[in-house]
């Protein structure tokens, strides 16, 4: 069997960053009290002119324009979204046109949150069977089109942005192991109030904040300890947590329960918010980026959302 490696990275950021202060002045809150709960200081925000899709197409654009591949190489392209562009056709179907790529699959996957770990486990099996070589996986949401402003529990916790992977076929290890896992019996906890097909009802956030929060720090906590079981390893084997940025004192309080150091904990929540599933590959590339990530070492990627929904993935860089 082949092994898949994740071969380059990228992000994108719209330009428009929306600071705690600037929510001061139109929402019931403080930057105090974001800060000391969810750890946010600012976000970005997408333009009246931009989508998912178009950031998903920039991520891509801007990994191309920064590695030795090309849009030519890639065999399938998923993107994962909860926010897409139009009801249809698919964001990654954009993404492909824009690209000028062959006549590939393309399609998106809807995890919410998790929704990047679901697309990057899926691609693996895809390279590892050999049915591909490369694929392009991008995670891009526009959450801040799809909250009630209004609501100062939800409105101060998103963010918008895509980040993208290049998988490719390795002899060496890459994507050790993924777990995902799912429980529908709690769709009222964190879901959009609304529908897409209701022109009158515009598709909005709802959440039920403490039990989320209940639910995710265990949840995590018992798959990331699962995961390195399976693999006969320990926290001291991991080189970074690369986390969901959903909540500071959420990811806390998965560090403390694997007894891992928040020195080796990657965090943009300050800056990036919670961006759903653009969120896990946006922090990945800013850590590889910085230089805090380096080939060789061993990440553990791990996210909860809306389902509810959950995956954690090993992988050595």
């Amino acid at each position: 069997m082949n092994n898949s490696k994740i071969l380059a990275t990228s992000s994108y950021l719209p330009p428009n960053i929306l600071k705690n202060s600037d929510l001061e002045k139109f929402v019931d809150t403080t930057d105090a009290w974001i800060k000391e709960r969810t750890g946010i200081e600012s976000r970005h925000i997408i333009g009246a002119d931009e989508s998912s899709a178009s950031m998903a197409i920039a991520a891509a654009k801007k990994l191309f324009a920064t590695s030795e591949y090309s849009p030519e190489d890639i065999d399938m392209i998923l993107v994962s979204t909860c926010t897409p562009a139009k009801l249809m056709p698919a964001n990654a179907c954009f993404v492909q046109a824009e690209l000028g790529c062959r006549q590939i699959p393309s399609f998106d996957i809807n995890a919410a949150c998790s929704g990047f770990l679901y697309a990057l486990s899926l691609a693996d099996q895809y390279i590892k069977t050999a049915v591909c070589k490369k694929i392009l996986v991008i995670g891009s949401d526009a959450m801040t089109q799809v909250i009630d402003w209004e609501d100062r529990s939800t409105c101060v916790l998103f963010g918008d942005g895509a980040g993208a992977v290049l998988l490719g076929q390795s002899e060496e290890a890459g994507v050790i192991s993924t777990n995902l896992g799912a429980d529908g019996s709690y769709t009222s906890l964190l879901q959009s109030k609304g529908s897409l097909l209701a022109a009158a009802v515009a598709p909005v956030v709802e959440m039920q904040g403490k039990e989320v929060f209940k639910k995710a720090v265990k949840t995590l906590a018992d798959m990331v300890k699962n995961i390195l079981d399976q693999q006969n390893l320990s926290h001291t084997d991991i080189s970074w947590l690369v986390p969901h940025q959903a909540n500071k004192r959420i990811i806390e309080a998965t560090s403390k329960a694997l007894t891992l150091p928040m020195e080796k904990v990657i965090l943009t929540i300050a800056t990036h918010a919670n961006t759903s599933s653009a969120s896990v590959p946006l922090a990945l590339d800013t850590a590889i980026k910085s230089g805090k990530i380096k080939r060789g070492d061993l990440l553990l990627l791990e996210a909860f959302g809306a389902g509810l929904t959950w995956g954690c993935s090993l992988v050595k860089y």
